[in-house]
């Protein structure tokens, strides 16, 4: 199951009839399904995560949950939502299994890393660095808003949350996110800019 690279899988009527077909046993349907909604959990996995290979890992994961908890899809309902619940709890385990095997690993000296090319026409900290520094509930409703497209809605179900939870943490983290953008240097220098 490899994830396209590009594309963005948006929620259409067409999804929730591919679901209620696989739910009857329509490999078509599945494999759609399939091909339409990876790129899009793909991302999903790897934004926070940062690792290729272990988000390949979790889309791999989400599908075999997917499939063996088709059942309990409710034909007619958003399937997004029901989509990202599965995903959420596999990031989760894998973040617990990851923890308990670290907290049993010996750690050894790394050797550093070549350093990465910037673009030098932006000094601005790329999506992926400024999420970081969010704590993870802010993290996953900022990737699933700004990235993966889905409502305020359809957060609240995907993380068992009210939307009033919801929009607190969007707030939180766009209050956040302003004030590290405003740490920058290019900011710094807008506004040293706009005193003189």
């Amino acid at each position: 199951m490899q994830p396209d690279a590009g594309g963005f899988a948006y929620a259409s009527p067409d999804i929730e009839h591919l679901m209620a077909r696989y739910q009857q046993a329509d490999s078509a349907a599945s494999a759609a399904l399939v091909q339409l909604l990876s790129p899009q959990l793909y991302r999903f996995f790897a934004g926070p995560m940062g690792s290729k290979t272990d988000a390949q890992d979790m889309l791999q994961d989400v599908w075999l949950r997917i499939h063996r908890v088709r059942h309990t899809y409710r034909p007619g309902e958003p399937v997004l939502p029901w989509v990202y619940a599965i995903a959420r709890r596999v990031r989760v385990d894998d973040y617990r299994k990851r923890h308990r095997i670290a907290s049993r690993e010996t750690g050894v000296d790394v050797l550093p890393e070549p350093s990465v090319n910037k673009d030098e026409r932006s000094c601005l900290p790329r999506f992926e660095e400024l999420v970081a520094a969010l704590p993870e509930s802010q993290r996953e409703v900022v990737t699933m808003l700004k990235v993966d497209g889905l409502s305020i809605e359809e957060i609240a179900r995907a993380t068992s949350s009210t939307v009033g939870a919801v929009k607190q943490k969007a707030h939180r983290a766009y209050e956040r996110l302003r004030k590290l953008l405003e740490q920058t240097p290019m900011a710094q220098t807008a506004r040293k800019g706009a005193t003189q």
